[in-house]
């Protein structure tokens, strides 16, 4: 990785040519914050420094990458910016969160905050495990097969008293997160729960 030598310094650019190795591949092994820039953009002078401090504050648990838009339009179009300063943060090849606009301190802080914090599904795998609750649930996912854990909470949602249904729920929402919400196993499985919860 090179370092960025714009005028909006710190973090690393990322092109076209390099986004996929810089920004998707690397979000698997760190979460990723993206940002989408301008040189004429006031507001991503703005916003720059208070990005650059909080990742830098991470001590590596997180990297910053930036993408000039006036110089990578394709990329820009891809990811739907339509305002600048936008942020996007990756996580496992995926956005996991984001924002538009230059925003106070905190606000940054508790974004990066955010796309730090382990996965809702991990915690509640392991709150799952611990109660002994939908264990052909929890090995399916452990197995990484979200498919047929989802299948499982399908057939269990169905015949499951109201009480139990929230937390039914709760675990297909939190595998839905995980996948990402365009993932085609959301797509097809969050129509079909809401079919038999509703």
């Amino acid at each position: 990785m090179t370092e960025s030598a714009d005028s909006v310094s710190g973090g690393v650019d990322a092109t076209v040519e390099t986004f996929q190795r810089e920004v998707i591949e690397r979000s698997r092994e760190v979460p990723v914050v993206v940002d989408f820039w301008a040189e004429w953009c006031g507001p991503c002078h703005a916003l720059a420094p208070v990005l650059e401090r909080e990742i830098a504050s991470r001590e590596g648990a997180v990297e910053l990458v930036k993408v000039n838009v006036d110089a990578s339009p394709a990329l820009a179009q891809e990811y739907g910016i339509r305002g600048i300063p936008a942020v996007k943060g990756f996580k496992d090849g995926r956005i996991a969160a984001e924002f538009v606009g230059a925003q106070p301190p905190p606000a940054v802080a508790s974004f990066v905050d955010g796309l730090l914090e382990p996965p809702r599904l991990h915690g509640l795998v392991e709150e799952l495990r611990v109660n002994g609750e939908l264990a052909d649930v929890v090995a399916a996912l452990d197995e990484g097969d979200a498919s047929r854990a989802l299948e499982l909470l399908l057939v269990a949602v169905t015949t499951a008293a109201d009480s139990e249904r929230a937390r039914l729920r709760d675990v297909a929402v939190a595998i839905f997160d995980h996948l990402g919400h365009d993932d085609a196993v959301t797509v097809s499985y969050r129509r079909r729960l809401a079919t038999a919860l509703y």
